[in-house]
């Protein structure tokens, strides 16, 4: 038997975080009643796992037509449901032991973007073809904590400081919320000694491979984790190349993937 596309439980934990639809005065109004948000989530995440086009999306009876699932999903960001969605999914990680702070990993990976838009770039491993990067940071484990999308030909080190600041605040158990790692993980594309000076300011340990150096430092053992989380973002179709010409709607997306990722570690 094939399982659902959105679960009950994963239902049940998306819908209080959205807005709130304002009711009409008029008992009777013009025009066609506004589609129903579990269909159109199932629409999202059914255009997120296949990457089909959204103007090729089928408007069924299951969900709506492309244009309308991205229109919601778009409205959706704007009111932060994807960003509250990861945090209420990591604070129930957190409340379960699921996390491990003891170290964060950092790593990137490139995808192309054939028509070009913001946050697209001449790529340095594909020909100078127009492409973009995802920048992922993850707990010792492979959790996704925080992710940022740049060009292709940015260069890794800028994102360092905003991914661990992009690190919301994990509730789940008594105290303070936890945003802060002990260690800090990454190659030699994070080589500097100004962003170690700021990882120890805040208390992280920084743990980074230093360029011209020999290859051996023993990090490929530890670090593996967030490499096989990239692999797990790009099982979402859509993801593999960058389609949005605006970084919002791809933003979504990839906030919406690293949720589902949470949500399979919460119910393997």
């Amino acid at each position: 038997m094939a399982k659902p596309l959105v679960p009950d439980d994963l239902w049940q934990r998306v819908e209080p975080l959205l807005p709130k639809r304002r009711r009409s005065r008029h008992r009777q109004y013009a025009g066609r009643r506004p589609v129903d948000d579990r269909k159109a989530f199932e629409g999202i995440v059914f255009a997120l796992k296949t990457g089909v086009p959204w103007a090729d999306l089928p408007a069924t009876s299951q969900w709506p037509s492309g244009v309308t699932c991205w229109r919601r999903m778009t409205q959706w960001h704007r009111a932060g449901v994807w960003k509250r969605l990861l945090e209420s999914l990591l604070a129930e990680m957190q409340a379960r032991g699921l996390l491990h702070w003891e170290r964060a990993l950092v790593d990137r990976a490139h995808l192309r973007a054939p028509g070009g838009g913001r946050k697209t770039g001449p790529s340095p491993v594909d020909r100078r073809k127009r492409g973009s990067k995802h920048h992922l940071l993850t707990d010792a484990e492979g959790t996704p904590l925080s992710i940022e999308l740049t060009a292709a030909n940015r260069n890794d080190i800028t994102q360092l400081r905003k991914l661990v600041e992009s690190i919301p605040p994990v509730r789940g158990k008594p105290g303070r919320p936890r945003r802060r790692p002990k260690s800090l993980q990454a190659d030699r594309g994070y080589d500097s000694e100004s962003h170690r000076r700021a990882l120890k300011k805040k208390k992280i340990k920084p743990v980074i491979a230093r360029r011209k150096t020999p290859h051996g430092s023993g990090l490929g053992k530890t670090r593996w984790p967030v490499e096989r989380s990239l692999s797990w973002l790009y099982q979402f179709r859509r993801l593999r190349t960058q389609f949005e010409k605006t970084a919002p709607p791809h933003r979504a997306l990839m906030l919406l993937a690293c949720a589902r990722i949470c949500y399979r570690r919460l119910t393997p």
